[in-house]
């Protein structure tokens, strides 16, 4: 394929699309990974400081792992931008009096609202990072000797204080709600995106896809209402 070639399918609404499919994939993956790192956090505390620590310290150290992350901010950053772009182009491609007729009948609420909810989780991710990943890498987090794990940066401390204001539960169990949405259309819209559409196995994996965003979103909306409960004892 020549670099023309590769650059108009890049610019073509079809190649955003497959590039939209890819990323979002790609971070369904990412959420199943960090959904099952962060489930340490409800291991008894005794426990899960040295080991979300230690998972912490791996996640942040290991070459292969940097680069998936860097892989995961590409993604993320390009997945947003492009949907908002695709939204806007649909949106100025569609007559407004045939969307307001039409449009609720023929997809469900999360498919109608996509661009907003991408926006939202947007939003959250820069405040989650901020909280964590920043505080993680360039904070004053305090250090300990760990047996077992060598030296730790204490991410388990300062993720369990930060659980222990109401507020932060509230808009980290809200974004995990545009979560489960976003990813309730998104999942089966990926592989659709990549042309992958069968009459049997496309049913399938729109079930599978909408089992996924209710169990990631759940499960994650429970680690900081644990964390919170658990404080007040």
């Amino acid at each position: 394929m020549s670099g023309k070639t590769k650059t108009g399918l890049i610019k073509s609404s079809i190649g955003k699309k497959v590039f939209m499919g890819l990323t979002g994939l790609f971070l369904c993956l990412f959420l199943a990974g960090h959904l099952a790192g962060n489930l340490q956090l409800l291991l008894p505390a005794e426990v899960a400081r040295d080991q979300f620590n230690a998972y912490a310290k791996f996640m942040t150290t290991n070459p292969a792992v940097k680069l998936l992350s860097y892989l995961t901010y590409f993604s993320i950053l390009f997945h947003a931008v492009d949907g908002l772009y695709l939204a806007w182009q649909n949106k100025q491609a569609r007559p407004q009096a045939y969307y307001k007729k039409d449009d609720a009948a023929n997809a469900g609420w999360a498919s109608r609202n996509m661009a907003v909810l991408g926006t939202l989780l947007l939003v959250f991710i820069v405040i989650h990072m901020k909280s964590f990943w920043y505080e993680m890498h360039f904070g004053n987090v305090p250090v300990y000797a760990s047996i077992e794990h060598g030296e730790l940066k204490d991410l388990y401390t300062l993720t369990t204080t930060a659980f222990t204001e109401w507020w932060y539960v509230l808009i980290y169990v809200l974004s995990m709600g545009a979560v489960g949405f976003h990813l309730w259309h998104g999942f089966g819209s990926g592989f659709k995106s990549l042309g992958i559409s069968h009459p049997v196995y496309t049913p399938l994996l729109n079930g599978f896809g909408k089992g996924f965003a209710v169990v990631v979103s759940v499960l994650f909306a429970i680690l900081p209402v644990y964390l919170f409960l658990t404080s007040l004892n």
